[in-house]
């Protein structure tokens, strides 16, 4: 063959003699994969069974395998001085001027920074004895105990309280009931007959003084949470707790309250001195959120039988007509109706009629329908907003009327299981049996529990309210606690007649010092530990604890030990106790907190 000039036929042939030794060698690797494959499959099985067994040996089974406990340095915490002795964190008066002044938002929740977090025990007033037991302690406390002399000054008159000897006596009176709150409370009941019959038994009190009405209403089988802010002389909320009633420190300023839509059967006011129908309604519309459909708001005082009051309110006749024609037009564009009314208690019903919601989506509707970007239960730091939240269609038994009576309604799986992850009657069911076996149990760990020792109890971090549902007949209340960040429970715990409210662990309860005679929690920190410092969430149960009261912590075996080891610097003594179920992997810790005073007045 011939050689062109160029060079290209002998180029193509030396690029053919490259390609012929690189099939061969395509061709023996193929061969080669074919027979090691034919080798894999002969001896597949053996290869699986001898690599799962090596597996085994490598991984022991869950039952086996062992995780070292958490171990903590021991630390003994030091005592704060005597002016913590109220000590709040998240509504500090001495941080007031921080924040302004505006519809009183300084009165809001505003949490210290990590860096000013204190890392101190908080004191007993001077002469602190072991609070009155229940029901004694609602007509009575220790002056000492509630060292408020400026409220029985100003209100001694109005029969709030009166100090006598070493005690503070509750005659029951108020502002709007100085003949007593029991004869209030009848007259209450004969315009709202469900209060009678069970068809009402939750209720929000704002603005509640000593709680006298909430208190009251415990003998008629109404649960009432007292709700006041935290101010520099009355203690209110101080005082309801010593006296053994539900009460938690808040305000409706810019935020809504902690609470879920739709669940009071009843809210209240009397004479509480908040603006209703200033800033576009807002602070009614709040109302409106919470209160569930068929509910009632009662209204006693300005602008209420105004007819006959006006003189002594330091107004005038027309005024007062204006106020209150101006409360009932923006009741009636919230849809509300006026329910009943006599001498200085007016009711209105918020109304379960879908039509009058279907009114609210028009153009000119004042105040709106609020849209889909807000959802209804939000309610930790969340702004409140001028619309008007409605009902969502879909539930169509969370009305007054549609819920069961009590209490009958503790039992009974609300319809709102249906919303939560998971959520069924069976879950509801399972729940509420197994947290009557735990219950009993407790009971046998913690014999005080049952007793009249124990009549404040907090859960820390309840599900469905089981814990409380379980502890129903005995002479106690519980506040039950739903994270901020789990799952939305709440509204099922109010679906059942309790009461609670949403809180992050990683800040302090809104509650005053000394106030709960039983904290209790379920895997609080195997849920939040990531999150919250253990030292920082046990310091504030220490804050919130009474003296000689308990802890009943159902925990991880992980973190027992160390939680022990810093209850210990907070002086509790404390004991480990099985489950009753008796596994390894999950303990109870039974402490309880001493009764110390203050051994200087040092400053920390």
């Amino acid at each position: 063959m011939t050689k062109h000039k160029d060079g290209k036929l002998g180029s193509l042939q030396d690029k053919r003699s490259r390609v012929l030794p690189m099939t061969t060698l395509l061709v023996a690797l193929c061969g080669l994969s074919f027979y090691l494959g034919g080798i894999y499959c002969a001896e597949k099985n053996k290869f699986e069974v001898k690599n799962v067994k090596d597996i085994a040996k490598a991984v022991p089974s869950p039952k086996e395998s062992t995780v070292a406990p958490l171990q903590m340095k021991f630390v003994t915490f030091p005592e704060c001085s005597l002016d913590y002795q109220d000590y709040t964190p998240c509504t500090d008066p001495k941080r007031w001027r921080k924040y302004g002044m505006h519809r009183l938002t300084f009165m809001e929740r505003h949490c210290p920074a990590v860096f000013e977090r204190k890392e101190c025990l908080v004191p007993p007033p001077e002469g602190y004895k072991p609070p009155i037991k229940w029901p004694k302690s609602r007509d009575e406390c220790w002056y000492r105990n509630v060292p408020y002399d400026w409220i029985n000054k100003k209100k001694s008159n109005q029969n709030w309280l009166r100090k006598q000897g070493e005690k503070f006596i509750f005659p029951g009176g108020g502002t709007m009931f100085p003949n007593g709150v029991s004869a209030y409370l009848d007259l209450m009941q004969n315009l709202i007959p469900g209060m009678k019959d069970g068809t009402v038994r939750t209720a929000i009190d704002t603005g509640c003084g000593v709680a006298s009405w909430g208190g009251d209403l415990l003998d008629r089988g109404i649960l009432t949470v007292s709700l006041a802010p935290r101010d520099n002389h009355e203690a209110q909320v101080q005082f309801a707790l010593e006296r053994g009633i539900p009460a938690i420190l808040g305000i409706i300023s810019t935020q809504r309250l902690p609470f879920p839509s739709n669940s009071f059967d009843m809210a209240h006011c009397s004479r509480c001195l908040i603006p209703w129908t200033e800033f576009g309604g807002l602070y009614l519309l709040e109302i409106n959120r919470i209160l569930r459909p068929g509910g009632f708001w009662v209204l006693s005082g300005p602008p209420v039988n105004y007819q006959n009051r006006w003189r002594g309110w330091n107004t005038t006749v027309e005024e007062q007509k204006s106020d209150y024609d101006g409360l009932q037009k923006l009741l009636t564009s919230m849809c509300f109706k006026l329910y009943n009314k006599k001498d200085d208690i007016a009711v209105w019903q918020k109304t379960s009629n879908s039509s009058c919601y279907n009114r609210l989506t028009k153009p000119d509707a004042y105040p709106p329908k609020c849209d889909d970007s807000l959802e209804p239960d939000s309610a930790w730091y969340t702004p409140l907003r001028p619309c008007v939240v409605v009902p969502d269609p879909k539930l169509k038994k969370i009305g007054l009327k549609s819920v069961p009576k009590w209490p009958e309604r503790l039992h009974i799986a609300p319809e709102r299981m249906s919303q939560i992850h998971r959520g069924s009657a069976s879950a509801f069911k399972h729940d509420d049996s197994k947290w009557k076996v735990r219950a009993k149990h407790y009971k046998k760990v913690l014999p005080a529990l049952g007793t009249d020792k124990i009549r404040n109890v907090m859960d820390m971090n309840t599900v469905y309210g089981g814990f409380a549902a379980a502890l129903i007949d005995d002479p106690l209340w519980v506040m039950n606690v739903v994270s901020s960040y789990g799952a939305n429970t709440l509204a099922v715990v109010y679906d059942r007649g309790l009461i609670g409210t949403y809180h992050d662990w990683c800040e302090a309860f809104s509650t005053y010092p000394r106030t709960y005679d039983l904290l209790h929690l379920d895997g609080l920190f195997t849920a939040e530990g990531h999150r919250c410092d253990m030292k920082f969430v046990l310091l504030e149960m220490d804050r919130i604890l009474r003296p000689n009261g308990y802890v009943m912590m159902r925990e991880s075996s992980y973190f027992i030990d160390a939680i022990a080891t810093i209850a210990k610097g907070m002086r509790w003594g404390c004991h480990k106790e099985d489950t009753e179920y008796g596994v390894e992997k999950e303990k109870l810790l039974v402490c309880q907190k001493k009764l110390w005073y203050p051994l200087s007045k040092s400053s920390r």
